[in-house]
């Protein structure tokens, strides 16, 4: 292991030396209008996933890129912003995005500065700390994040996909790409999802789990946090450690979930088989999972349940809520009733491509499952339905063929893609293989998209392996007109 940072900073590069990586870039140039430049690919989002996905298409041989992340340098993803849990979930050996690198680790970055013992002794990974690997990360293989641009919309220009831009750090009004990958994150392929009844609901009284809440401002107050999700327990420990009079988490489910059911059957063969199981198969899994739900891990739930003040409601879903003097008095199933301060939604997000801005004008263009599986009896289930029906290179399919052809060039790198593909593009475990499966499928294209291009290239190609110095031509031996009997092998 290395000493430190320095040290495994020149055992990444002398490890890409030794794969030679990356290497050249082979892609053969588009062409854009009145000479504008054109990329070969543009990754929306610097987070995990848009740098995993970057480092992949570059060891691809594709570097004609451009890599934008709407956040200001660092806050990329949600690790600083409104993930609030103390650690990761996963285990800390999981090797994430190390694109099979062990100097690329989060083990070996941890190690380097802090020795062997400390890492035996560490149980999970500070949150924070995952955000300062990503970040040295991003700078030990020099990739290129333009922070601070958002992609206000992808449109379709001829065989082009034009991006218009915002934001102060913006070079350009928009730009052209041959191929736009979403490393959008959770909320990637839809929105925060947010109940109707907080509809009319003043605003100053209620927040999304995801949104940039003042905890400070909860000091004294009496809070109510609906979910029982890893969101929904984080935010209601921050609002008890922010001081909170009390905390009420609400669940409509009569039990707390306790078994994290994917973990049960994770492996390199369900993460390589699940894409290429039919419809039925993919279905009944995540159907079973949506089911169960993912509890919230030990460590989060503890840290709520060490107060006091802390309360676990089951069995008590909220119909509608109402100013009533200043305070939220919130109506539950059953005709029951909860007055509070302030409301907290831990109901995490929906899948929902016509939320998105970026595909606005042709986002109902797009294949989702719905259209392409019905469930038997008993397995339907409206939100699963919502999901994007992909193509094994992450890539939106037509709903109607003919309709929006250019959707086969936006890939769809993040949690949308969790049904068609399984868990390669977002969490932890998968997303080296995901990463790998996109750039494979990227480099595959667009060979097959310039074949003539590449013929031509195959007939112009000229440098001799020999130089005409290596041998000298000899001379047949003479030899009788026929040769005796035994020599041509007759007895």
């Amino acid at each position: 292991m290395a000493k430190n940072l320095t040290e495994l900073e020149q055992r990444v590069r002398d490890d890409l030396a030794c794969l030679c990586l990356p290497p050249a870039n082979w892609v053969v140039p588009a062409e854009g209008p009145d000479g504008e430049p054109v990329h070969d690919v543009a990754v929306i989002g610097g987070g995990m996933c848009g740098l995993v996905a970057s480092f992949a298409l570059r060891c691809a041989g594709i570097r004609n890129l451009r890599i934008l992340d709407r956040a200001p340098k660092g806050f990329e993803g949600p690790w600083l912003t409104y993930a609030r849990m103390e650690t990761l979930r996963s285990p800390k050996q999981l090797t994430g995005p190390a694109y099979g690198m062990a100097s690329l680790t989060f083990r070996a970055w941890f190690v380097a500065q802090f020795g062997g013992e400390a890492w035996q002794a560490l149980d999970k990974i500070p949150r924070p700390m995952w955000a300062e690997y990503l970040r040295w990360y991003r700078e030990v293989l020099d990739l290129p994040v333009e922070n601070e641009v958002e992609v206000r919309r992808i449109r379709p220009q001829g065989d082009l996909l034009r991006l218009e831009l915002a934001g102060p750090g913006r070079r350009e009004d928009s730009i052209l790409a041959r191929r736009v990958v979403m490393a959008t994150g959770r909320d990637g392929t839809g929105r925060a999802s947010i109940p109707a009844f907080v509809d009319g609901l003043p605003k100053t009284h209620w927040a999304h789990s995801s949104d940039a809440i003042d905890f400070a401002a909860l000091k004294g107050k009496r809070v109510v946090v609906v979910g029982v999700g890893a969101s929904a327990v984080d935010n209601a420990a921050e609002a008890l450690e922010a001081g909170a009079a009390e905390v009420r988490l609400l669940a409509r489910r009569k039990v707390m979930p306790t078994i994290n059911k994917l973990m049960g059957i994770g492996s390199f063969g369900f993460t390589a088989a699940y894409s290429e199981l039919d419809d039925a198969w993919r279905w009944r899994i995540m159907h079973y999972s949506f089911l169960t739900q993912t509890p919230a891990p030990r460590g989060s739930t503890l840290r709520v349940s060490r107060h006091a003040n802390a309360y676990f409601h089951f069995g008590a879903g909220v119909e509608t809520t109402r100013m009533v003097d200043g305070e939220v008095v919130l109506g539950l199933d059953g005709g029951r009733r909860l007055t509070t301060d302030f409301l907290i939604l831990g109901t995490g997000f929906l899948v929902e491509p016509l939320a998105r801005t970026e595909l606005a004008g042709y986002a109902d263009k797009i294949a989702l499952w719905r259209d392409r599986y019905r469930p038997p009896a008993g397995l339907e289930h409206e939100q699963l339905g919502n999901f994007p029906y992909l193509a094994e290179d992450f890539s939106f399919l037509e709903r109607s063929p003919g309709e929006a052809p250019w959707l086969s060039r936006i890939h769809c790198f993040n949690y949308g893609a969790s049904v068609s593909l399984g868990k390669t593009s977002g969490d932890i475990p998968g997303i080296s293989e995901g990463a790998a499966w996109l750039a494979r499928a990227i480099a595959a294209e667009f060979y097959a998209e310039n074949i003539e291009a590449h013929w031509q290239r195959l007939l112009a190609y000229d440098t001799p392996e020999l130089k005409g110095d290596e041998w000298r031509g000899s001379e047949l031996p003479e030899e009788a007109e026929e040769a005796p009997a035994r020599k041509r092998g007759l007895q």
